[in-house]
């Protein structure tokens, strides 16, 4: 399958971080124990049985990432419409030498923005500080002309409303590069089981922001789907590619709402 010239007007891929591990997260599914002999006491003495239920998995480790990761990003740029833009999500392990490859590849005139993404969660080590952030880099096909919706930023609240006054505290104050957001909860309705999801509010202000409604945007390492999710739910379409069959499953049942055309190669 070959995709088309100029298609998208966003490209957001959130690839593998070499963490130098195998990618992997557990979920845990309790029921009512029907003979009340469960292991787990929950509201009011009731008892539930708990099966613990393996999730989708990879290995996560790379000699030379940057020979995984570069040729996949030039073969896609010819799919970027000519004011689309697009989005690499990393974290500390990998994102300089990324940054300075897509420079070399795109020029340095294209980088539009270092957005971070900060969240608080995990273990805290006591001999360095917590890494508690990723980074998304952002480049513009051409800078004098990309998608960027001011309107469509939606707003957080102000820290110290009465200094603004009342009708800036209602109305919010838009994002700046950094950009705190939780990580999807373990026990919430979002959760896919998939090692390395990403929150829904992260890629819809993204989407929204970048493209237009009727748009496309493509993500080749699709994981969970959340790309596509965000996409559709802001009436854009989307592109989703994965070559682990776990993500394949997991974003099949995610996106059957949206009767999505599934294509295995």
């Amino acid at each position: 399958m070959t995709l088309p010239d100029a298609f998208a007007s966003v490209i957001y891929v959130d690839p593998p971080f070499n963490t130098g591990t195998v990618q992997k997260r557990s979920r845990v599914k309790a029921t009512v124990s029907p003979d009340d002999t469960g292991t787990r006491v929950g509201f009011g003495g009731r008892r539930y049985d708990v099966e613990r239920i393996a999730s989708s998995a990879y290995a996560d480790s790379f000699d030379d990432f940057e020979a995984f990761f570069m040729p996949r990003i030039e073969a896609s740029l010819r799919c970027l419409t000519k004011d689309g833009s697009l989005f690499v999500h990393l974290d500390y392990r990998e994102v300089h030498y990324v940054k300075v490859a897509l420079d070399r590849l795109l020029g340095r005139a294209r980088f539009m923005n270092e957005i971070i993404w900060a969240y608080d969660y995990g273990g805290r080590p006591k001999n360095r500080w917590p890494a508690k952030h990723d980074t998304i880099l952002w480049y513009a096909l051409d800078r004098e002309d990309y998608v960027f919706d001011f309107a469509a930023i939606d707003r957080i609240p102000y820290m110290a409303p009465k200094l603004v006054g009342e009708a800036k505290a209602k109305t919010g104050k838009t994002p700046t590069d950094v950009w705190w957001h939780t990580i999807v909860p373990t026990n919430g309705r979002e959760k896919t089981g998939y090692p390395t999801q990403k929150p829904f509010g992260l890629l819809s202000r993204l989407v929204k922001v970048h493209s237009r409604p009727g748009d496309v945007v493509l993500d080749f390492f699709a994981g969970s789907g959340t790309t596509g999710d965000a996409a559709a739910k802001n009436d854009r379409g989307f592109v989703l590619i994965d070559e682990n069959p776990d993500a394949i499953v997991i974003m099949e049942k995610r996106l059957a709402p949206f009767k999505p055309e599934l294509t295995r190669l």
